[in-house]
C-alpha cells in the first residue's frame, strides 16, 4: 500500500494528466476544419494546433461568471452540443473526402446506405458491418469525451479564476488582432477560429433553408416553356431516328484531361471516332457541370432529364412526385416508344414512370446468367447486345428512345471486363473468368495509383461498348447521346476537382450535327478544353429547342 503522500501525488499527476486529455481534446473539436485536406501534407498537428478559438474563449468566460448551479447546468448543455457539432464535424470531413461538400444534416441521411452498400463492395459484408459498428462505438465515444471534458473543465475553472480572466482577456484580444488582419494558415485556414460556431450555424439554417427550397423547388417544376409544346412540333427534327441516350458512370473532366490517369480514355476515344468516321458517323462534344460529386448518379440522370437543378435528395423526391416534361417522357410525346435499360436497378423503381418510360428493363429481367462484378451487376457489352436484342434487332417496331445507365465503370473499378465479340456475349456466363481472376476491392484500393489506373480502364471500356454498338448495328438513322453522370469518388481526382462531365452527340445524318451548330461544340467526341460548359440541367431545353423547331435551321 502506498504512503498517503504518494498517493496523493499519483492522483495529482494523474488529474493534471485528465484535465490536460480533456483540454486537449475540447480545443481539437473547436478548431479542427471539416476538410482536412486542406492542411498541409507533412505538417498536420502543427498546422492545426496554431489556431484561436473564440467559443473556447467566450464560454469560458461566460462560466466563469455563472453561479456553481447554473455553471453545471450550462456545462452539461455545451459538453452535449459540442459532442453533436464534433460527430457532425466527422462526417464532414468524411462526405468532403468523398463527395466534395458537407454533409446535410436534414437530408443526407439516405446516403448512408449507400455508403454502406459501397464498403461491403469494397471490403466484404463483413468488413462493412464492423465499419458501421465502429462507426457508430466512435460517434458515443466522441460524444461522451466531449460531455465530460466540458465538464471537468468547468469545475477548474473557478479554482483559477484571475488567471483565467487574464488568458481569455489576452487571447480575446489576439483574436480580434488576427480576424482584423486576416491572417490565415496555409491552405487558407484562418487562425481566428469560428469553425464550432459556423458549423453550428450552418446546422440550425439547414432546416429553414431546406424549407424554403422546397418552397422554390414547387414554383421551379411548373415553370416549363415545353409543357405546351404541339405534338407535332416536339422533336419534329428526329422524326424518323433512333435515339440512345448513354450514361456511362463516372465519367467525368478528369478522365478526358488528367495526364495523371486519361491515356486510356483519350485514346479509346481516338480510335472510337476514327472507327466511327469510317462508317460516316460523326460527333460533336462539349461539357456539363453535374450536381454531383463521387456518387448521387441519380442527381444527375434527373437534373439531365428534367431540366431542373437536382442536387438533393428533397429535391429529387419532390421532382418525381409531378407531372414534369422530361426529355424521355418528349420523346413519348412526340410518338417514339420510350425504353429504359437499367441494369443498376435492382428492387421496385416506380421513378420509371415519372420519367416516361413504357418498358423498363432492369436486373431481374435482362436475363443474365454470368456472375455480378461487384456494384455492377453485369457487363456493359452484354447490356448493349440486350438494347439490341431486345428493341432495336426487332423488325417492324416503331422508333426509338433508349436511355441506358452503364455501370461497369462504378465503383470498385475491379473487376473490368473485356470487350468480346459481340455473337459470343451469350448469356453472360462466359464472364465467370473474369470475375474468378480479378483483383479483389481490398487489394486494389491499397494502392492509389492502381486504383486511378483501374478507374481510366473501366471507363475506357464502358465508351468502347457505346461505340463498338454503333459500329456493330448503327444505321444512318441511330443517334447517340453519350455523357457522363459525374467525376469519380476523390480517391481517384481528389477534393478540388471540377463537377464537369463530357458530353457528346454522335450521328450519321449531318442534319442531326448542324441542329446543334450554334452551341459551338467541339468536332468529334473529344471536348477541348474550352469547349462550351453548360450546367447540365440547361440541356433539356437546348436540346428541346434545337430539335423542335418552327422550320428549318438557319
Amino acid at each position: 500500500m502506498l504512503p498517503v503522500s504518494v498517493s496523493k501525488h499519483v492522483r495529482r499527476i494523474g488529474g493534471a494528466v485528465v484535465t490536460t486529455f480533456a483540454a486537449v481534446l475540447v480545443f481539437l473539436a473547436l478548431v479542427m476544419p471539416d476538410q482536412i485536406t486542406r492542411l498541409p501534407p507533412g505538417n498536420f498537428w502543427g498546422t492545426a494546433l496554431v489556431r484561436v478559438p473564440i467559443e473556447g474563449l467566450l464560454v469560458a468566460a461566460l462560466l466563469l461568471a455563472l453561479p456553481a448551479r447554473a455553471r453545471r447546468i450550462t456545462a452539461t448543455v455545451l459538453g452535449v452540443v459540442l459532442g453533436v457539432l464534433t460527430v457532425l464535424k466527422i462526417i464532414d470531413i468524411a462526405f468532403f473526402a468523398v463527395l466534395a461538400r458537407a454533409f446535410d444534416p436534414v437530408l443526407d441521411w439516405a446516403l448512408f446506405k449507400d455508403g454502406f452498400n459501397f464498403l461491403v463492395d469494397s471490403v466484404g459484408r463483413g468488413g462493412a458491418i464492423g465499419v458501421a459498428v465502429a462507426g457508430v462505438l466512435l460517434a458515443v465515444a466522441t460524444m461522451a469525451a466531449m460531455f465530460f471534458s466540458v465538464r471537468r473543465l468547468s469545475r477548474l475553472l473557478p479554482a483559477h479564476p484571475r488567471l483565467v480572466r487574464g488568458g481569455v482577456v489576452t487571447l480575446s484580444a489576439a483574436w480580434v488582432t488576427l480576424a482584423v488582419m486576416g491572417f490565415q494558415l496555409v491552405g487558407g485556414i484562418p487562425v481566428a477560429s469560428q469553425a464550432a460556431a459556423d458549423l453550428a450555424r450552418d446546422t440550425v439554417l439547414a432546416v429553414p433553408q431546406d424549407i424554403q427550397d422546397r418552397k422554390d423547388f414547387a414554383r421551379e417544376v411548373q415553370d416549363d416553356a415545353f409543357r405546351d409544346l404541339p405534338q407535332g412540333q416536339l422533336l419534329s427534327a428526329l422524326r424518323g431516328k433512333d435515339v440512345i441516350i448513354g450514361f456511362v458512370e463516372s465519367y467525368g473532366r478528369d478522365a478526358v484531361e488528367n495526364p495523371a490517369f486519361n491515356q486510356p480514355v483519350v485514346e479509346k476515344l481516338r480510335s472510337g471516332q476514327q472507327a466511327l468516321e469510317a462508317k460516316g458517323f460523326h460527333g460533336r462534344s462539349g461539357y456539363l457541370t453535374s450536381p454531383t460529386f463521387g456518387g448521387g448518379s441519380w442527381l444527375a440522370h434527373s437534373t439531365f432529364l428534367s431540366g431542373l437543378w437536382i442536387d438533393n435528395e428533397n429535391r429529387y423526391r419532390s421532382l418525381v412526385s409531378t407531372d414534369r416534361l422530361t426529355l424521355t417522357s418528349a420523346f413519348g410525346k412526340a410518338g417514339f416508344r420510350t425504353v429504359g435499360f437499367e441494369p443498376g436497378v435492382t428492387f421496385a423503381w416506380p421513378e420509371g414512370q415519372f420519367y416516361g418510360y413504357q418498358q423498363i428493363y432492369d436486373s431481374h429481367t435482362l436475363g443474365y446468367q454470368g456472375p455480378a462484378l461487384s456494384w455492377s451487376t453485369m457487363p456493359d457489352q452484354y447490356v448493349m447486345k440486350k438494347v439490341h436484342d431486345y428493341e432495336f434487332g426487332k423488325a417492324g417496331r416503331p422508333r426509338l428512345l433508349a436511355e441506358v445507365t452503364l455501370t461497369s465503370s462504378h465503383t470498385p473499378w475491379t473487376p473490368v471486363p473485356q470487350m468480346l465479340p459481340w455473337d459470343e456475349i451469350g448469356d453472360g456466363s462466359v464472364y465467370g473468368p473474369t470475375a474468378a481472376a480479378a483483383e479483389s476491392p481490398q487489394k486494389l484500393f491499397a494502392d492509389g495509383k492502381k486504383v486511378k489506373r483501374a478507374y481510366a480502364g473501366s471507363v475506357a471500356y464502358s465508351i468502347d461498348t457505346l461505340l463498338s454498338y454503333v459500329q456493330e448495328y448503327g444505321d444512318d438513322n441511330l443517334v447517340l447521346v453519350l455523357l457522363g453522370d459525374h467525376q469519380p469518388a476523390s480517391v481517384v481526382v481528389g477534393t478540388n476537382s471540377t463537377k464537369d462531365v463530357p458530353i457528346s452527340i454522335v450521328a450519321k445524318d449531318p442534319k442531326v450535327l448542324d441542329r446543334i451548330a450554334p452551341w459551338g461544340w467541339t468536332d468529334g467526341l473529344t471536348p477541348a478544353p474550352d469547349a462550351p460548359l453548360w450546367p447540365m440541367n440547361e440541356f433539356r431545353d437546348k436540346f428541346l429547342t434545337a430539335y423542335s423547331p418552327q422550320g428549318e435551321p438557319h
